[in-house]
């Protein structure tokens, strides 16, 4: 009689409910990525101190004649008109390292990781780790508006995928590695690291396991100590001690984060309408950093401020006593020289001018909102503290990034309640105003989507019961093809094979229906029998069938019982399980009142009657 064979090892993952060859949540290779993504990021640390190194020598060169590594801002310069002049011969030379060098060093960096990320198995060329923060800082340190981060995370990002393509590693530890060199290099600047992680998840790695999280929680630890031993440990945005918020403070902040919402979303829209316009012009893209650069130039010539990085004014702005011409100008002068040299495809980043603008515009809310209503009970740094986290929670749809990011930065607790009210009012608003946002819509109009929700595998929870054909057809191995045939007409679902169990109701093998229909007629079923190559338990889940079936082949599994094989209890096709998925899928979209209060209340007054008749 055929039985099933059954290798021990495969019976013991059943038992444990993995599929074969799939991994443990956490391993030893974890840790291995682990002390990997630690060493790399004390390197992207002193990266990160590099390129800020490099930043401020190129802006003294470029804007004051001196050879000096001093943090300084291009806004003293007494260069007059000619201060045109120089933004365009740093987009010249960043347009010149593209054309020669890679194109990929062009945008702001984080949706070029997300592309590498999904498309490429996180495979970044080597060449970006050089080049990327080497053109970032030409183009910063000649007045480009934009921060560090950016060119910082996409530079992280770069070795990490560098590191991660000289080991031997899978497509899923390399893109753990990638996402914790580029989560360190912002750790590492702005000494944000719980911002970093939930950055990751958030942008990233569009995943939450262990064996992705633990490499990048301790990368982005290793970020921020470097970032205390290399750029000291104060608030990077010091700002004035906020108090605790009223219930009617936090009614005007939410419904002010929805406001930046909406302009967080127009700003998003703007950046690739100005991009499409570049599309259009009949010169090389080589050439268009330095047409982006006249506007930097014009604007840096009649507002000096909107040149460089700009976290002076970020910190400026918190402390909420700036003058109405400084809020106004970093509103709309920053934008207008942001955009449209980010629209150009120069090296830069998003955040630092998303915060400086959003930071603007939630302060000038706030004057305006004690201006007609002087007993709101608002405060304007915590204006502008809400107003720049929700700019970047509308327009990179990074929702709890933002929040975090704006708690570590300026080490304000009070803050946390209009941060959320704020935050979460734009980013629900951006949803309803367009489809991506300022990071996936580049990537979006290439064909690549990104996940917009994060849900548990419901085949990892659908068990192989809630999808099994309960009702089988089963045969003796002696019946020869005529009676089966017969009987399978009247009696078979034609969608399930053939179940051959002996008299005492033993599972003995399958027989496909095909099989059946090309056999002489007078062929016993027994020489028909095709032993099971492996089964699976009612208990087990879909995933673990499904996973199964691909390394096998099969068109289906037979179901037996955990303590007795030979015990056949049904049969799982690929169609079931799509059919049970969907129906757990509809279900959960269904809309219902699970409590209907018409019926309870009929029910209270028919309670109600039967008591008062028996007091009666």
């Amino acid at each position: 009689m055929s039985k099933i064979p059954v290798a021990p090892s495969l019976d013991d993952l059943l038992n444990e409910g993995q599929q074969p060859g799939q991994e443990r949540p956490v391993s030893r290779r974890v840790l291995f990525l682990s002390i990997q993504a630690v060493l790399n990021a004390v390197i992207i640390g002193f990266i990160a101190k590099l390129l800020v190194a490099l930043i401020s020598l190129i802006t003294n060169l470029a804007f004051y004649g001196e050879i000096s590594f001093h943090e300084t801002s291009p806004a003293h310069n007494a260069l007059g008109i000619s201060v045109l002049a120089i933004p365009i011969v740093g987009g010249l030379i960043v347009g010149l390292m593209a054309r020669l060098g890679s194109p990929a060093i062009r945008g702001h960096g984080i949706p070029e990781a997300m592309e590498q990320v999904l498309t490429n198995e996180s495979r970044i060329k080597p060449i970006i780790t050089l080049l990327k923060p080497l053109s970032a800082a030409i183009s910063i340190g000649t007045g480009g508006p934009f921060g560090a981060e950016g060119p910082i995370i996409s530079t992280g990002g770069a070795f990490g995928s560098f590191a991660g393509q000289i080991m031997r590693i899978s497509p899923n530890e390399r893109k753990v590695m990638l996402t914790a060199g580029a989560t360190a290099g912002m750790s590492a600047i702005f000494g944000t690291p719980v911002a970093a992680v939930l950055l990751a998840i958030e942008l990233l790695l569009f995943e939450f396991s262990p064996r992705s999280i633990i490499p990048v929680a301790l990368a982005c630890a290793t970020g921020a100590a470097m970032h205390l031993l290399l750029f000291g440990t104060a608030p990077v945005f010091a700002m004035p001690e906020i108090q605790a918020p009223t219930y009617g403070a936090l009614i005007w902040y939410t419904g002010m984060g929805a406001v930046i919402g909406v302009a967080s979303a127009l700003i998003s829209k703007s950046i690739y309408l100005i991009e499409d316009l570049f599309e259009h012009l009949p010169v090389h893209w080589m050439w268009w950093p330095a047409i982006g650069a006249v506007a930097i130039g014009v604007t840096g010539y009649f507002a000096p401020y909107t040149l460089g990085v700009g976290y002076n004014n970020i910190t400026d702005l918190l402390t909420g006593s700036v003058s109405l011409q400084l809020v106004l100008g970093l509103c709309f002068l920053k934008f207008i020289s942001w955009s449209v040299s980010l629209g150009s495809g120069t090296s830069g980043g998003t955040l630092a001018p998303l915060l400086t603008i959003g930071g603007a515009a939630g302060l000038g809310l706030g004057m305006l909102v004690m201006h007609f209503f002087p007993q709101s009970g608002i405060n304007l740094p915590t204006c502008a503290l809400i107003g720049m986290a929700a700019m970047f929670a509308g327009a990179a749809r990074a929702l709890l990034t933002a929040i975090v990011f704006a708690l570590e930065t300026t080490m304000q607790a009070h803050g946390l309640l209009p941060l959320l009210g704020a935050c979460t009012a734009s980013y629900f608003v951006s949803f309803f105003m367009m489809k991506g946002s300022i990071m996936t819509e580049k990537i979006r109009r290439r064909g690549i989507s990104t996940p917009q929700a994060y849900e548990p595998d419901m085949l990892q929870h659908l068990r192989v019961a809630d999808g099994m054909a309960f009702n089988f057809m089963s045969a003796l191995p002696e019946e020869n093809t005529t009676q089966v045939k017969a009987r399978l007409s009247t009696e078979g679902d034609p969608q399930l094979p053939l179940v051959v169990e002996d008299g005492e109701r033993r599972f003995v093998g399958i027989v496909s229906l095909q099989q059946l229909y090309q056999a002489h007629d007078t062929d016993n079923i027994a020489s028909l029998v095709l032993p099971a190559k492996t089964w699976i338990y009612p208990e087990s889940s879909l995933d673990t069938a499904i996973q199964l079936m691909d390394r096998y082949g099969l068109e289906y599994l037979p179901v037996v019982q955990r303590d007795n094989k030979l015990k056949i209890v049904g049969i799982l096709t690929a169609s079931q399980v799509f059919a049970a998925y969907r129906k757990h899928r509809n279900a959960g979209e269904q809309y219902q009142q699970a409590i209907s209060v018409k019926r309870r209340r009929n029910r209270l007054i028919v309670s109600s009657r039967k008591w008062l008749g028996k007091e009666r």
